[in-house]
């Protein structure tokens, strides 16, 4: 259904329409409250595709090739062997199918088989049930909890942080192979 690929700069033109609707931005970056303009979005992205120190890639519908949001990982950390993952799915007639969870089942075996990472942590805003659920169901397991660290639709939440290790990583495609 779909396919992480690399980004580049031919990939720029849905994130025009994506980061400036309140209602896609409204659990990402929070710098995305801050960048409205084409030339700001392209700066960003350009720092984006060009950052050689984190894992970045484009989710596209394989059917028909369409961008529908990014993925990856960032702050990692070689000696530590850990990062932390981010999704995007900027297309909202694509939220709610699962995407989020076969995106980021997909980037973790990435991170733990190509990049040999041990450690994959994430943080999300509390009222973003449905990233939660699809990191739920990725293997992400609750570790804590950063009182109201966000600020949205003027009242402040908490932010959940939440990760998932290579050993329950292989212990749960194991699980799934075997249908347990």
């Amino acid at each position: 259904m779909i396919e992480l690929r690399p980004l580049s700069n031919i990939h720029i033109s849905p994130f025009y329409k994506w980061i400036n609707d309140p209602e896609v931005i409204k659990y990402s970056l929070s710098l995305f409250l801050k960048i409205h303009t084409e030339n700001d979005i392209e700066k960003w992205y350009k720092g984006l595709i060009e950052n050689e120190e984190i894992l970045n890639f484009g989710i596209f519908i394989k059917e028909n090739n369409k961008l529908i949001g990014y993925t990856g990982i960032g702050n990692i950390s070689k000696t530590n062997k850990s990062g932390e993952f981010y999704i995007f799915i900027g297309e909202k007639k694509m939220w709610g199918k699962g995407i989020g969870t076969l995106a980021t089942k997909q980037l973790l075996k990435i991170g733990f088989s190509e990049q040999q990472l041990n450690s994959i942590f994430l943080t999300v805003s509390e009222p973003n049930i449905g990233g939660i659920k699809a990191y739920e169901n990725a293997g992400f397991k609750h570790e804590g909890r950063l009182r109201q660290a966000c600020y949205r639709d003027h009242e402040f939440h908490d932010k959940l942080i939440m990760s998932i290790l290579k050993s329950e990583y292989q212990k749960q495609k194991t699980t799934e192979i075997s249908g347990e």
